[in-house]
């Protein structure tokens, strides 16, 4: 499916409030991975751009989201990240937004827009039967 959702798309949809990267809203979203542990983002992520939805509050996921070259982040549950956590952001380039929604409610909405879940890497195992 080719869907035309943008990051100021999310913010809308989702009541986010846009911590940093208010220059880059036009950033296109077309997949999304949700979770907290960083090692679940590291291992299922293969794409660049994906937008990350998540409620861990560790400096940790700006440095993964820089790494993987993620679209951006959409912290959820009303989580705010600490100002030295959004001026990281702000230098690396990475938005943040950021909603009262659960991350349950923040991907239902995406999902109902069209974004499609991060397609997961490969590994060896997997194509073992």
């Amino acid at each position: 499916m080719n869907i035309d959702l943008k990051l100021e798309d999310v913010a809308r949809l989702t009541e986010a409030q846009v911590l940093t990267g208010e220059d880059q809203l036009g950033r296109q979203v077309t997949q999304a991975c949700a979770a907290d542990l960083l090692s679940d983002v590291l291992a299922l992520v293969q794409d660049e751009g994906v937008l990350l939805v998540t409620g861990s509050m560790a400096p940790q996921v700006l440095r993964v989201a820089e790494v993987l070259g993620l679209g951006g982040l959409l912290f959820v549950r009303g989580k705010r990240p600490n100002q030295s956590m959004c001026d990281y952001a702000r230098d690396a380039g990475l938005p943040i937004l950021m909603t009262d929604l659960s991350m349950f409610e923040a991907c239902g909405v995406l999902y109902s827009e069209g974004v499609s879940g991060a397609q997961r890497k490969r590994f060896p195992r997997d194509n073992v039967r």
